[in-house]
């Protein structure tokens, strides 16, 4: 009762014919709408194994919204893509963007863009561990083993290397630039290169090594990664006029930030990830349109939000996404429909990659605004009876 696979090649139509017949089969389940798709089969080759078809998401668009970045002009007006089967959140977006535009935009600052493998080195005691710290920690050194993971990749650039001790063990944090891939798989082939050259020439009494200690943290949520980042450092900002706000929301900027002093200090009690209200709702909607690895949401949902009431009302907000994790290139970004997707705000092609991360940002912002409105003038209930009942 195997699954019916093609060695010499699985990815043709005759074979996702084949393998829904064998599900349909055993299950009795039919497979009508899982069987229709635009993608070619052999597009999906690398991106899946077992292949049935596509699963079909409804996909929206919000916006414009206007970007104050290092990437993308004001004078641009973005579309965003967003995928999802939440009714009211396009609509509530979309609110956000026009608010937003009408206060002047939003400005996004990248500070910083690293992905990690965290290898970890095994001494007999904490003595030799302290030994190795330092030897690893010398220029030199560092150069070497900088060479050793760059001999792997023409793309990947080993930045600086973390190390944390722990008993007869170094924890160490491989951070990499990646260009516009996200660059799991890139690093970690790189930090195997690296550990190899490390465990040739390290002349003290190295036991041997772990590639991954875990305190890479991939697709979980960690302190760690708040503090140094995985993935990129984006930070949004906006400031909401008091008079437009209240025009446009139905709430005044006065209450938006008493709702969210509140919010914070429960986010706190409660031990959240983001002290914001739900940033993870529009990165995973456009995380699905634009074919980025979905599990990274565990990671690029955390977000740290500061509010600023100023004495004529006007309310300063930011928002810092410490490890949002994008790319334009690799993964699902090339399939056919997230390739329009990424099309749409003009993230297909190369050095793209800061300019997909800016206008997330931006809508992750006009998110965060809408929500926080709705729920400051009483319209959250309301608009998810009208805008999210498909019973």
């Amino acid at each position: 009762m195997k699954i019916p696979r093609d060695k010499t090649d699985d990815y043709t139509a005759e074979m996702l014919a084949r393998r829904r017949a064998f599900v349909t089969e055993q299950t009795g389940a039919a497979l009508e709408h899982i069987g229709r798709s635009s993608v070619p089969p052999a597009q999906l080759s690398g991106n899946i194994e077992n292949a049935l078809g596509t699963i079909q998401i409804p996909v929206g668009v919000a916006g414009p919204l206007m970007v104050h970045g290092e990437h993308v002009s004001p004078d641009e007006a973005v579309f965003v893509p967003m995928a999802t089967t939440e009714g009211t959140l396009l609509a509530s977006y979309n609110r956000g963007m026009r608010l937003i535009r009408e206060c002047g935009g939003v400005h996004v600052t990248i500070m910083e863009r690293f992905m990690q493998r965290a290898p970890v080195f095994h001494f007999e005691g904490a003595r030799d561990a302290k030994a190795f710290s330092a030897w690893l920690a010398r220029p030199d050194v560092e150069a070497q083993v900088r060479a050793a993971c760059e001999s792997t990749t023409s793309v990947g650039k080993l930045s600086h290397i973390e190390r944390y001790a722990v008993g007869p063990m170094i924890y160490t944090r491989m951070n990499f630039t990646t260009g516009d891939a996200a660059g799991q798989n890139m690093c970690g082939k790189a930090a195997q290169a690296g550990c190899e050259w490390i465990a040739a020439n390290y002349p003290g009494a190295l036991k041997g090594y772990t590639l991954s200690g875990a305190i890479d943290t991939d697709k979980k949520h960690s302190q760690l990664n708040t503090l140094h980042s995985r993935g990129a450092r984006v930070m949004a900002e906006v400031v909401l006029d008091p008079a437009v706000t209240r025009t446009l929301m139905r709430a005044e900027t006065r209450d938006l930030f008493r709702m969210r002093q509140v919010s914070m200090a429960g986010g706190m009690l409660a031990g959240t990830a983001n002290n914001g209200v739900h940033a993870a709702n529009g990165i995973a909607a456009i995380f699905i349109a634009t074919g980025q690895d979905e599990a990274n949401v565990a990671e690029s949902h955390a977000g740290i939000s500061f509010l600023d009431l100023m004495e004529d009302d006007s309310l300063y907000w930011s928002l810092t996404l410490p490890s949002l994790i994008m790319a334009t290139y690799g993964g699902g970004t090339g399939l056919p429909t997230q390739r329009e997707c990424l099309s749409m705000m003009d993230c297909v092609g190369t050095g793209k990659v800061g300019r997909l991360l800016e206008i997330t940002a931006g809508a992750v912002m006009a998110g965060e605004i809408s929500l926080s409105s709705a729920i400051a003038a009483g319209d959250w209930v309301s608009s998810h009876d009208k805008l999210g009942r498909n019973r």
